[in-house]
Formats: C-alpha cells, sequence, structure tokens
C-alpha cells in the first residue's frame, strides 16, 4: 500500500503522522511511504531522516494526497485539503466531527473512508488513540492554566501552590477520566487544593484511593459544580463523551458566582466545549474573557509540546497503521471490532451514530458498510 503523510497546517501544529521509525516499519512490509518535504520539521525531524528511514520526499500535500492510498494525518483535514481527497482514499486521523458539520459534509462528499482515532476502542471501555493526547492535555491543562492566571495574562494573579504563610490556588476539575486524573496529577503535585468532580462513584473511590486523601472528591452535580466554581482560582473542562459532543456543565449564568480573573480551560474544545461560553481558540490567540472569567480553549493542546505528543500518539498509531497497510481496511476492520468503533464515515455515509444523530444524518452501521467484504454468519 502508498501511505502518505502531509504536513499538519492547522495553526501552530507541528505533530506529525509518522515518524521515520513508523516509515521504517512500514517499508520492512514492502509499503510505499510519501511523506510531504518539512512534515517533520516543527519537531527536529530532517527529510533526510525520513528518507533513511525509506520514505519517497515529496514537494507538496497534493503530490502526497494524489499518490497515496492511506493518509495517516495528526489533526483533520483543513478546508484547503478538502479537494485533495478522493473517493475510496483512507483516512486515518483526529476528526472530532460531531461540533463540525463543515468538515462532515466535506468527507462524506469526498467519497474517502475516514476512520477516527478518538473513537477506535481497546474492547474494555478504553480509548487507545486518544488516551495518549488525554494524558498530554491533562498535564498541559495545569501548565497553560497557572501562565492564564499570571496577572499580566488577564489572571488573577495567584500562584498555583502559592507560598509559606499565603494558601495555594483551588483547582476545580470536572471529569475523572485520563485528562482529569493527568490534571490532577500535575496540579496536586505543585502544591495546589484540587478538587474532581464525576459522576462514577467507582470512578471516585478510585481517585480518592490513587491520590491518598490529597484531593477533594465531588459527585458531579450542577449544583455542586455551581458551589465549587464560587472558590476556584483554575477550572478545569475534562469531560468527553467519545464521539459525541461536549455536554455543557458550566452556563454562562455560573461565571457570576465565579471569582473575577479566575482561569477556565476547556480541554474538551475539540468536542464542542463543556463550558457555555467556549469557543475554540490558537495557541497564537489562546484566550479570551467573558464576564470577567479568562478563557483557555486552543483546539490542538498537545500540539504546544509537538515532539513529546509526536512520539506519544504515532506509538499508540502504529500497530493500527500496520494493520491497515497490511490487511487493507476491509479486513482491518473486520478483524478488529476496536478498530471498527473508529469508522465515521464510509464511501459517502456516516457510520458512527453519535455524528448520525448529533448533525442528522441517515446512521449505516459500519458492519452494514462492509457488507460487500464479509458473510454473515462468519463473523463473531
Amino acid at each position: 500500500m502508498r501511505i502518505g503523510t502531509p504536513k499538519e497546517i492547522k495553526n501552530h501544529e507541528y505533530r506529525v503522522g509518522l515518524t521515520p521509525a513508523g516509515v521504517r516499519e512500514l517499508c520492512a512490509r514492502g509499503h510505499e511511504v510519501l511523506i510531504q518535504s518539512q512534515a517533520g520539521a516543527g519537531i527536529g525531524i530532517r527529510d533526510e531522516d525520513y528518507q533513511r528511514a525509506g520514505a519517497t520526499v515529496l514537494a507538496d500535500a497534493a503530490a502526497v494526497y494524489a499518490a497515496a492510498e492511506m493518509i495517516v494525518k495528526v489533526k483533520e483535514p483543513q478546508p484547503s485539503e478538502f479537494p485533495l481527497l478522493r473517493p475510496e482514499q483512507l483516512l486515518f486521523t483526529y476528526l472530532h466531527l460531531a461540533p463540525d458539520p463543515t468538515q462532515t459534509r466535506a468527507l462524506v462528499d469526498s467519497g474517502c473512508v475516514a476512520i477516527a482515532y478518538e473513537t477506535v476502542s481497546d474492547g474494555r471501555g478504553g480509548l487507545p488513540l486518544l488516551a495518549p493526547m488525554s494524558e498530554v492535555a491533562g498535564r498541559l491543562s495545569i501548565q497553560a492554566g497557572a501562565h492564564a492566571m499570571e496577572k499580566a495574562q488577564g489572571g488573577n494573579g495567584v500562584l498555583l501552590g502559592g507560598v509559606p504563610g499565603v494558601p495555594p490556588a483551588q483547582v476545580l476539575i470536572i471529569g475523572g477520566g485520563v485528562v482529569g486524573y493527568n490534571a490532577a496529577k500535575i496540579a496536586v503535585g505543585m502544591g495546589a487544593r484540587v478538587s474532581i468532580a464525576d459522576r462514577s462513584l467507582a470512578r471516585l473511590n478510585w481517585l480518592d484511593t490513587v491520590f491518598d486523601g490529597r484531593l477533594g472528591t465531588l459527585y458531579s452535580t450542577a449544583d455542586a459544580i455551581d458551589q465549587a466554581l464560587a472558590t476556584a482560582d483554575l477550572v478545569i473542562g475534562a469531560v468527553l463523551v467519545a464521539g459525541a459532543a461536549a455536554p455543557k456543565l458550566v452556563t454562562r449564568a455560573m461565571l457570576a458566582h465565579m471569582k473575577p480573573g479566575t482561569v477556565m480551560v476547556d480541554v474538551a474544545i475539540d468536542q464542542g466545549g463543556c463550558f457555555e461560553t467556549s469557543h475554540a481558540t490558537t495557541h497564537q490567540n489562546p484566550t479570551f474573557v467573558v464576564d470577567g472569567i479568562v478563557h483557555y480553549c486552543v483546539a490542538n493542546m498537545p500540539g504546544a509540546v509537538a515532539r513529546t505528543s509526536t512520539f506519544a500518539l504515532t506509538n499508540a498509531t502504529l500497530p493500527y497503521v500496520l494493520a491497515l497497510a497490511d490487511k487493507g481496511y476491509q479486513r482491518a476492520l473486520l478483524d478488529d471490532a476496536g478498530l471498527r468503533e473508529g469508522l465515521n464515515v464510509h464511501l459517502g455515509r456516516v457510520t458512527y451514530r453519535a455524528v448520525a444523530e448529533t448533525l442528522g444524518y441517515e446512521y449505516l452501521p459500519a458492519m452494514d458498510a462492509l457488507k460487500p467484504w464479509w458473510v454473515p454468519g462468519t463473523m463473531v
């Protein structure tokens, strides 16, 4: 198979979909890899590094898209890339379609086969290709939030860990999953007073045990969140509904109860955000203020630490890339139910229920989309 990786063009996005190590693995299996020139330059990977691993370096994205049977990226295709997609071309990347009707329509109209990293499952309720970036984003949310709390950045001027004689910041984390746990780990380590809210009592019990009483746990209700917001200096939105738009757990009315200069970091912004007042921002202009509250809503947060993020992501994606390349996407999806969960768009049809229901498309189950390649009764 011919696998192509273009350079990412989203604002301040320096990650890359394949590293030279991945190229070497693919080439060793007889596949051809095409890399756009300078695709890895932002994280110190040179064209020569890809060439030594066996890749062919092409001058521009159009050449990569035109030649490749499978495109491996990091972020969703941008509007200038929509016309480069073609029928039956395989696209493997983060998509986050539910809050993005424009991209969804473009993928449907292109006739491509789009597999989203963020909805691939592991069969145990985990999201193995979302988890690495959730770990990064969770840890980075505290770093970014602490910076935004500085007075020169529009924050309240509170030092996250405090100093002797001066209390530390109060941090509220909404959501106790991978993002929330990693945010809590950093915030607790920096000396903040941390509370974490979740609706799973089992998860709250696990967090209480893991942190050994070093943070407070809250059962997540609108009332509990509203009360916690009143004393918070930093709020992390870490809520996820796989493949669907994030629920709005902090309303604009709630902002009136918060201290001026409080910082809210919406890690769920890729899925539309979990604060009512959120809208996507960029690393170039990461914050805005609503009713005196600072909002940090960068839609590709892990791109800020692009080298770490690239290697963390590609470590997780490479086995799936190899399976898709070795078997073809039909066989790979039929063999792996978890990978099949990643199929969002197939030859003009939406094949992920949450996306179809959110955006008003007719839902076609993935197995029905794959019927030409399987015989009923043969699949477990």
